[in-house]
């Protein structure tokens, strides 16, 4: 072991004498003084001084013409501001730095850069990541890192993807912990969560004081906490988180990139305690260089520090020290040294020495070359064209153990995936909800943590109840001994349905905010407004779903269906129109029966009369179509005349009924008084349709609803009720004769319960009112309190009941093709007959006249014509039936042949 640091030291002298010996030949390099101030007692000043002064050696390793030389002045803050400011005038006084690595807080940033920007000096650092630290404030400011505020979108993604609605924050109370607040509450806004607590932990906070700050985070029923602070602090708040039983099962703890960074770093038992934290890191990309370096920087760390372990001590923060000081120097190579200072001018008195410090002459081109380097470095690519360098992926972590493991990445363009690969983020594997590995959660649960719980201090839901005006709804009586409330009803029965299936036990107190006992003079308004005011953790009743309440609360999914409309009276409709009987059918059902009457009659007769029956004797059809259109249109007949009859028969027997009223606006013309269940919010509706305020009437109970449209409009009573559609079931399933609903005329939501914004409750309530309403158990409640009723009247009364011609389509469609088919064939018939007479009587007149020639010449053609005249006629005597003599002339062929043809159609 003793033998290793000398031979490291033999190396180093034997580059260095080559060094020298070439500096002789060509010149020695010139002195480029550079400040570092870092907190050399805390491990990331440790991990940088050590990656600071490797990287200085490895770039004159690689760049020995250089005209130039970095050398390094360390001063250790000790994590004071004082300090680190006072060690910055320190530097620039006695060691005419050029230019300041770090300082390592934001807060010590700040106070140097406001020394760097009166001498025009840079200050460039790779660890303060405040967001308050920005160019525009200081224009010599550099960060070779990203601010803090980069990464709440990546957290934000985490928190939107497991579904969690309530988040606290705990922060350190320094200008790195409130730095990022701002940022990170936007961002939960964006994705709708919030935050209802913020817990800050002093810098300086002790481990009893830590251990407060837990138990009271334990009271509450958030569970999902971001945790925003030094690594000190970190350790000193999972050790006694682990104490105090906030790393088991249900909690979740998410760490931001401070300490996510440097998770390597931390100590065995403080990496036991944080076993489930998930984190937000950034990512450098796996290379051999960066192996090689490693080792070499392994060596290094343990040589400037021999008590402490060097492995898996580098982290992210000590590569960017790395590349920050080859950016540097290849500035300091393009500028140069500045050989001229420009003084202030010193007052005469009252002077400080800030204002006796030089100014540098070539501190703005320093600054431009640095911000204008870019490169491919240890840490992956180097730019810091906007003054801080340019992130946008990071690495999801899980603490698992004593290490961690990745569970996925982060991308301003992709979101969140599960592995990364050389053409960008993507999905691999087996299709993920969430995009991203399986999770250890704290306690070594693999179940996703509902991110909220009931407090442990035994506090109940206080569920909030009104009476309704229908019991079967809601109905609560104060105990005057015991002084405890006893619910019942339709809403509270769904309430408990719901409890019994959510995925969590829940343990709640029922408090009336009326009860039957008392005047119902509260509004469902003021009802739901107590769980704004945090008097109740949920409001349980016939609560109507409105847009005005969701300013102010949330509510789940809607158990009951919805709509406004109203219950009006029926009315007995007298017939004692003397054209009654014309009544059973339509306008159009009679001219369609009168047309095909007529067309079915003119048929049968152009029928008849193309058979020759142009007489058309009584009872006697001599056509065989002329009978078959009349048996269709017989049949039609009958039909019609019996649904004639039946409907006719229904008209002056059957008692008609019909709504009073059938529109809301004709009661609001005709200046009629209407109802409404008082306290409900259709007082405001009616008055925004135009009703005056006097003419609405608000009822109780249904008894009063009764009681009022009996009495109607004239005698102190309402022409019409206005509720909404599950109460009007309710009335019409009790009093069924004599009412009927009318509408909707509004629509609503329907009935749901009322949660403060943002309940942790919100999803898995509605899920389970889901669950009930698409099942049968929501069928078995409002049987037990709506009832089996088969009187229910809901629909409207029926209309006039007349016959349509639609409703005899079929039956005209009938009679009216078999009727133009007859018709059609008729006339076919008759044409091809009649060609058949002419080609007939053609014939006959060539052989008389044939026959005439051959008399005067040929005799024995004559006997032998005559014998084929008696063959013709004897044919056409079997062919058409007519029982005459041969020696009937032609006419009267021609007139008895159409008579007694059995031919004819």
């Amino acid at each position: 072991m003793e033998k290793a640091p000398h031979s490291i030291l033999f190396l180093l002298l034997v580059v260095n004498f080559c060094a020298a010996d070439q500096d002789t030949t060509r010149g020695r390099a010139e002195e480029f003084h550079v400040g570092v101030i870092l907190d050399l007692g805390s491990l990331v000043g440790k991990v940088a001084r050590t990656s600071i002064s490797l990287a200085v050696e490895d770039f004159y390793m690689v760049h020995r013409n250089y005209s130039t030389r970095l050398v390094l002045h360390f001063r250790d803050s000790m994590a004071s501001d004082v300090r680190a400011a006072s060690a910055a005038v320190d530097l620039l006084e006695n060691y005419k730095v050029q230019a300041i690595i770090g300082p390592q807080k934001s807060s010590e940033a700040v106070f140097v850069s406001n020394i760097g920007n009166e001498t025009q000096v840079p200050i460039v650092s790779f660890t303060a990541t405040s967001p308050s630290l920005t160019s525009n404030s200081m224009p010599y400011f550099v960060r070779a890192t990203s601010n803090d505020s980069v990464q709440v979108n990546s957290i934000a993604s985490l928190i939107k993807a497991y579904g969690w609605r309530e988040v606290v924050l705990v922060y350190e109370d320094t200008d790195y912990g409130r730095g990022i607040l701002p940022y990170l509450i936007d961002a939960l806004q964006e994705i709708d969560a919030r935050v209802p607590y913020r817990s800050v932990i002093p810098f300086s906070a002790t481990s009893e004081n830590i251990q407060e700050e837990l138990y009271k985070l334990m009271t509450m029923q958030t569970r999902v906490f971001v945790v925003h602070m030094s690594s000190t602090t970190t350790s000193h708040l999972f050790t006694k988180a682990k104490e105090v039983g906030m790393m088991n099962k249900g909690f979740v703890w998410i760490i931001t990139n401070g300490v996510a960074n440097i998770i390597d770093s931390l100590s065995p038992p403080v990496i036991e305690a944080m076993n489930g934290v998930i984190g937000v890191r950034f990512h450098a990309p796996k290379t051999k260089n960066l192996d090689r370096f490693s080792i070499r920087w392994n060596r290094m760390y343990q040589r400037d520090n021999p008590d402490e372990s060097p492995f898996d001590k580098l982290s992210i923060v000590g590569l960017w020290g790395y590349d920050t000081i080859w950016a540097l120097a290849q500035a300091a190579e393009k500028v140069g040294i500045s050989t001229a200072k420009k003084r202030k001018q010193i007052p005469s008195k009252n002077s400080t020495c800030l204002e006796s410090m030089v100014i540098s002459t070539n501190g703005p081109d320093l600054l431009t070359t640095i911000v204008q380097n870019k490169f491919r470095g240890l840490s992956g690519d180097f730019d810091l064209t906007d003054r801080q360098l340019q992130v946008s992926m990071f690495q999801i972590i899980n603490v698992v153990g004593r290490g961690w493991r990745e569970i996925g990445f982060w991308t301003a363009k992709s979101g969140l995936s599960q592995q990364l690969n050389q053409t960008g983020l993507q999905i691999t594997g087996t299709a993920s909800k969430l995009n991203l590995n399986p999770v250890i959660w704290p306690g070594e649960s693999t179940e996703i943590p509902r991110g909220w719980e009931f407090p442990t201090n035994g506090k109940k839901l206080r569920v909030g109840l009104h009476t309704s005006g229908y019991p079967e709804f809601m109905k609560t009586i104060k105990d005057p001994v015991t002084n405890a409330t006893r619910v019942s009803g339709l809403s509270i029965d769904i309430f408990e349905e719901v409890v019994k299936r959510l995925p969590f036990a829940l343990t709640y107190d029922y408090l009336a905010f009326d009860t039957e006992d008392t005047a119902s003079t509260w509004s469902y308004n003021d009802f739901v407004y107590q769980v704004y005011l945090q008097n109740y953790d949920i409001a349980v009743g016939d609560i109507t779903v409105r847009y005005n309440r969701t300013s102010y609360v949330d509510f789940t999914m809607p158990y009951t269906e919805s709509g406004v409309a109203m219950i009006v009276p029926v009315k007995e409709n007298k017939n004692n129109d003397m054209w009654i009987f014309l009544k059973p059918l339509s306008r159009g059902m009679w001219c369609g029966s009168t047309i095909f009457f007529i067309y079915t009659g003119f048929v049968v007769w152009l029928l008849e009369r193309l058979n020759g029956n142009g007489h058309l004797h009584e009872d006697k059809l001599e056509r065989f179509l002329s009978r078959l259109v009349l048996l269709v249109w017989m049949f039609v007949l009958l039909v019609l005349t019996s649904s004639y009859t039946a409907s006719f028969a229904s008209m002056l027997t059957v008692q008609q009924l019909s709504p009073a009223v059938n529109d809301v606006h004709d009661l609001q013309k005709q200046g009629e008084y209407v109802g409404f269940h008082r306290g409900s919010y259709i007082e405001g509706l009616l008055e925004d349709i135009g009703f005056d305020r006097s003419k609405i009437r608000p009822l109780d109970t249904p008894d009063d609803f009764h009681s009022a449209l009996s009495n109607g409009s004239k005698n102190g009573g309402v022409a019409a009720l206005v509720l909404e559609v599950p109460y009007i079931k309710l009335f019409l399933a009790k009093y069924c004769q004599g009412y009927t609903m009318v509408g909707p005329i509004y629509k609503t939501a329907g009935f749901a319960f009322a949660l403060p914004k943002r309940s942790p409750l919100l999803t898995d309530i509605s899920r389970a009112i889901l669950n009930i309403t698409e099942g049968d158990a929501i069928i078995q409640i409002e049987k037990k309190w709506i009832g089996q009723n088969s009187c229910q009247n809901d629909d409207k009364v029926g209309g006039s009941g007349s016959i349509t011609l639609g409703s005899f389509g079929g039956l005209f469609l009938l009679t009216g093709v078999v009727t133009t088919c007859s018709l059609i064939i008729a006339l076919l018939t008759n044409w091809h007959n009649t060609n058949q007479k002419s080609g007939t009587e053609g014939d006959d007149q060539n052989q008389h006249r044939h026959g005439e020639k051959r008399e005067n010449g040929h005799a024995q053609g004559d006997q032998k014509n005559e014998d084929n005249r008696d063959y013709s006629d004897t044919e056409n005597q079997t062919k058409l039936s007519v029982p005459q003599s041969l020696n009937t002339n032609d006419d009267e062929m021609r007139d008895d042949r159409p008579k007694n043809s059995n031919l004819t159609f």
